[in-house]
């Protein structure tokens, strides 16, 4: 077994890790990138880049079976599910082509393959083949989906996000277990290509929601295009000679089996940090095994371990694992004298129809935070002028603002044009503007941000009055 030293060991060439890569070697230090899978992102491969191959297919069918409203009549629709997943997959492995070549372009000296696995805090080995020592480490190990076992056991016709883009056609059916993003936006876009689909949600979820009125309007718009079963959990899935058996179980006890060709499995991802011998690095970790860090400087306690990325289970996004990766790397090649870096307001968007987006402050973390100190301001979407000429009149903005200085703290919504809200909205707040100074900036006409104008009006007449004891937030507490 051979020994490698090194100043900068990178465990993990995904975003964060190649990110984090980058950074370690502009900051002057040897560094080497560890990598026990194939290189690409997962974003990349089986990500965000695949799915909205998925979704802009579906949205092109879907326009069609639209254009009727509008006077406009289409001739018979077909959908070639082989050319669909023919183009998914030729326009993913170009996106993966382009991270596979920036990974070629860095020496080869500075790469390794194999899985890595702590000795000591200084100390890895990497399958049977290599020890590397080093000074500093960074930990970007990415995440799994997960699948429960007693799912699993049914066979390969159990399936994550990650295997739906290497199929060659469309299935006839689909089960999808998971209300949460991946699940909402590879359901509806399967059931927009003429795939039979039924989503199940254990509770009453949508994406990233937490405010419970528009939780409630995006309830009802998935439900109105989509077989969504909300609180209702999957007991028995079993394999058959063409599918599976998904046996459901909805909130009064009532049992139902339906066959599927598939069961995908969108109940959330687990951090890639089980197997990594962190018992032998000394670091205090959660109940799910990830080390305690500093979200400013991202580094493990006072070690010289950083962590970025899906691995520390924190914001799990591409835009947040390159900041984090950054931040890791630069402090891994100047520790031990670590700094905070630029962690951005949280942005969080769903490419359902209608879109879901969360931006600064959720209500949740607001109610824990600020109850009886936040105002809300609200707009629905049915009768905004440019929603409707569009034919995509759903959906509410909940915006919040706090009472003592009029400060936007954040927004959550489901409504058309949400990715362009979201980021217009996340701008303001990390600006850290007020909702006065919001009002005053322009808008345009017809434009589905006149809506934005609309909630933050009310918004400002919320601040104008504020109750002696307000809490804009549901009353949880204990019934006499």
């Amino acid at each position: 077994m051979k020994t490698l030293r090194t100043e900068v060991a990178v465990i993990g060439a995904g975003t964060a890790g190649m990110t984090a890569y980058r950074a370690a070697s502009t900051g002057g230090k040897k560094t080497l990138l560890i990598e026990g899978h194939v290189y690409g992102t997962t974003c990349a491969r089986v990500g965000c880049m695949p799915s909205k191959l998925l979704i802009a297919a579906a949205e092109a069918a879907h326009a069609l079976q639209a254009a009727p409203a509008f006077g406009v009549h289409p001739g018979p629709v077909r959908i070639d599910g082989k050319a669909v997943m023919a183009r998914v997959r030729s326009e993913r492995d170009r996106f993966v082509g382009f991270v596979v070549e920036s990974v070629d372009g860095y020496p080869a000296e500075d790469k390794l393959h194999g899985h890595a696995r702590f000795l000591s805090p200084t100390r890895l080995q990497i399958d049977d083949h290599t020890l590397v020592e080093a000074e500093r480490f960074v930990i970007a190990t990415g995440s799994t989906p997960i699948v429960p076992d007693e799912w699993r056991a049914a066979g390969p016709r159990v399936i994550t996000s990650d295997d739906v883009f290497d199929w060659d056609d469309l299935p006839d059916s689909v089960a999808v277990a998971g209300t949460g993003v991946i699940g909402l936006e590879l359901g509806q876009a399967l059931a927009r290509l003429g795939v039979r689909v039924t989503v199940f949600g254990r509770g009453g979820s949508v994406a990233q929601l937490s405010d419970p009125d528009v939780l409630e309007v995006a309830r009802r718009a998935m439900a109105d295009e989509l077989d969504v079963r909300f609180k209702t959990k999957l007991v028995r899935v079993v394999a058959g000679a063409d599918g599976l058996a998904v046996t459901s179980e909805d909130a009064d006890g009532a049992q139902r089996t339906e066959q599927f060709s598939y069961l995908l499995s969108a109940i959330g991802r687990r951090p890639n940090v089980h197997k990594l011998g962190l018992e032998n690095t000394g670091l205090s970790r959660d109940h799910q095994g990830i080390p305690f860090f500093n979200p400013q400087t991202m580094q493990c306690g006072d070690s010289a371990i950083f962590i970025a990325g899906d691995a520390d289970n924190e914001r799990p996004q591409l835009p947040e694992a390159a900041d984090q990766g950054r931040i890791a790397g630069d402090n891994a090649a100047r520790h031990p004298a670590v700094q905070p870096g630029l962690r951005r307001t949280p942005l969080t968007i769903a490419f359902t129809e209608p879109q879901i987006a969360t931006l600064g402050a959720s209500y949740k973390e607001l109610c824990a935070s600020q109850a009886g100190r936040f105002a809300v301001g609200k707009v629905s979407f049915e009768n905004q002028g440019r929603s409707r000429v569009m034919l995509q009149n759903k959906g509410m903005l909940r915006v919040y603002a706090e009472y003592a200085t009029g400060r936007f703290l954040g927004a959550e919504m489901i409504g058309p044009r949400a990715e362009h809200i979201g980021h217009l909205l996340s701008w303001a707040c990390q600006a850290g503007l007020t909702v006065s100074a919001m009002l005053d900036m322009p808008f345009y006409h017809p434009v589905v941000e006149e809506g934005v104008r609309t909630a933050l009006r009310d918004l400002a007449h919320q601040l104008a009055n504020a109750p002696a004891h307000d809490c804009a937030c549901i009353d949880c507490t204990p019934a006499p």
